[in-house]
């Protein structure tokens, strides 16, 4: 599949999935997240995309876990593509990494605190890959018609926006859910990141915290106000997850999750 077909799929898709870990651990959790994955989209038959980053390098603490290599992640990931037969997500946080990604990664992520990086944006839409922006927590809706343009500019139309949540104060995130309604406008596919939307920032000292009890609320609200796609992190033990696990989906929630977003969406669709 090209990525000019996955984004014609997505566009046609009633409702699709970003799904995975924060960032990659161990194969065998990639493998059984993977798994996961295969058997939700033939239940469902809508989109499902397995998301991973090879490294967080936006961490608060210098010794916060980042991931494994470039080169392990680079195998596991291809692994999983040939596998489970599942397009893949990642992102990037220097204009050079994405040459790096662009053989394995159909779409190539823009962290929420990168979104006005001109270099990196230009770099990603050049690859050819759907390019998912996350809206940063500290900018408007409307400086991110001007990141799709730098996209765009490159020849790339293949442009996605997710909404995160905002900062309120300096420990908190809140969901303004009028933004998800308004980045319709842009005219991309929007999707609600329903798990880092419910992070605490620095909520452990030099560790984020979280709150996954408002994950599903969260999401099936987002549905409300047009959003096209949820993106949620999944770990089969989100408690020895080695990033993120606070805010993170073990495989039973996820499952209820879903399950309760596919109903709001067949009574929405009325099918």
């Amino acid at each position: 599949m090209t990525t000019l077909d996955l984004y014609n799929n997505i566009l046609e898709a009633k409702i699709f999935f970003i799904l995975g870990p924060c960032v990659l651990d161990t194969q065998e959790n990639a493998e059984a997240i993977a798994d996961k994955l295969v058997k939700m989209k033939r239940k469902y038959k809508v989109p499902f995309i397995f998301k991973a980053s090879f490294d967080k390098a936006n961490r608060q603490s210098v010794d916060s876990y980042r991931g494994v290599s470039f080169e392990r992640s680079r195998e596991i990931m291809k692994s999983i593509k040939k596998e489970y037969s599942l397009p893949l997500i990642t992102d990037i946080h220097e204009s050079r990494q994405a040459e790096l990604v662009k053989d394995f990664a159909d779409i190539i992520q823009i962290p929420a605190f990168l979104c006005r990086q001109t270099d990196l944006l230009l770099a990603a839409g050049k690859t050819d890959a759907i390019v998912n922006i996350k809206k940063g927590q500290f900018v408007s809706v409307d400086q991110m018609g001007d990141s799709i343009k730098k996209v765009q500019s490159t020849g790339n139309n293949k442009v996605m926006l997710t909404e995160r949540g905002t900062f309120f104060g300096y420990g908190d995130l809140v969901v303004d859910f009028r933004n998800i309604m308004k980045m319709t406008n842009l005219n991309v596919p929007v999707i609600f990141d329903a798990t880092h939307s419910v992070q605490r920032p620095g909520g452990k000292g030099n560790t984020s915290g979280g709150e996954r009890e408002y994950v599903k609320p969260l999401a099936c609200a987002a549905l409300e106000f047009g959003a096209k796609g949820i993106f949620m992190e999944v770990h089969p033990k989100p408690e020895t997850a080695l990033c993120d696990g606070p805010n993170s989906l073990d495989f039973e929630m996820l499952e209820h999750t879903v399950a309760e977003i596919m109903k709001r969406i067949k009574e929405v669709h009325n099918v």
